[in-house]
Formats: structure tokens, sequence, C-alpha cells
């Protein structure tokens, strides 16, 4: 990843740290160019938290460039197990069912058809991804001069394609 040592980076990556260890790793920049936001949502809300985070650190640490990063791997966090532990607990389960006749009936405010799709999200990681470089690439906020791409990560290879 050769990039100018003096340009200042913001990513948006995943949770996973070996991310960053990656990122470190393969860059010929000093850290201390590069900030990193860390977030479970691969798609984020243009008016959302994730977006003011990034809006405020384009203008008060002068951003160049704006990355959002992610490995191929962490496409789906094991969520099987999540939803064992969510289902496990019988004080959620009536209310489980509330938000899965919500989701089934009161369409278009409950995009899927249930909870448990809510959770899993939709889409591949390169279409998440996309959408959300293009979230905020066409942001009013962001400036034009600030580049904003997607870095996809084939952590077993160590590779970035």
């Amino acid at each position: 990843m050769g990039t100018d040592k003096k340009k200042k980076l913001f990513f948006v990556i995943g949770l996973n740290h070996k991310i960053e260890h990656i990122l470190n790793e393969n860059s010929n920049m000093n850290p201390e160019n590069f900030l990193i936001l860390q977030s479970y949502q691969q798609v984020i809300s243009p008016f959302g938290d994730l977006m003011r985070d990034i809006i405020m650190a384009v203008y008060q640490k002068n951003v160049d460039e704006i990355i959002v990063a992610a490995a191929v791997e962490e496409n789906k966090p094991n969520l099987e197990a999540i939803f064992k532990k969510i289902y496990e607990k019988k004080e959620l389960q009536k209310k489980i069912e509330t938000f899965d006749y919500l989701f089934k009936h009161c369409r278009p405010e409950f995009p899927r058809g249930t909870i448990k799709e809510w959770l899993e999200g939709s889409g591949t990681l390169h279409e998440n991804i996309n959408t959300t470089v293009n979230i905020i690439r066409n942001h009013p906020l962001i400036p034009s001069d600030v580049k904003v791409r997607e870095l996809i990560i084939d952590k077993a290879k160590l590779a970035v394609f």
C-alpha cells in the first residue's frame, strides 16, 4: 500500500484487531498519520453517529483520505452463537415474537422479515463496503478533495486486492 508519508488517513474498519495490525505492517506511513474508527456495521447511516465521527475527524484532524477496510473472512460474525444466546433468554422470547410480528406486518418501517434477518443484515461484503464508500464520498459535509476508497484484505494471504 504505497502512500504519501505526510498524508493523514482515516480508516473505517470492523472490530477485528488483526486488520489494524495488517494496515500497520503493509503501510510505509507513520502510524501517527492515520486514524482508525472501528464499527460493527458494514454499512453506515448517512446521518448516524459513525458518519458524524467521520465528519468530525475530517475537519478536526485534517484528514486527506478515508479508507473503508474489511477482511474477506470478516463478512459475517458468528451469528448462530449470538442467536442462541438471545433465544435462550426466556424474558426475550416474547419480545422477539413482538419484533417478528412488527417486521412481518409493519413494512416499510421494518425492512426485514424477522429479527434474525435484521441482525444478519444483507448484501455481500463487497456490496456493503461499496455502499459505505458511496455514502461517505457523496455526503454533503465531506469536502470534495477528501478521497474515499475501499480496501478489501484477504487475511489468508495477507494480501491487499
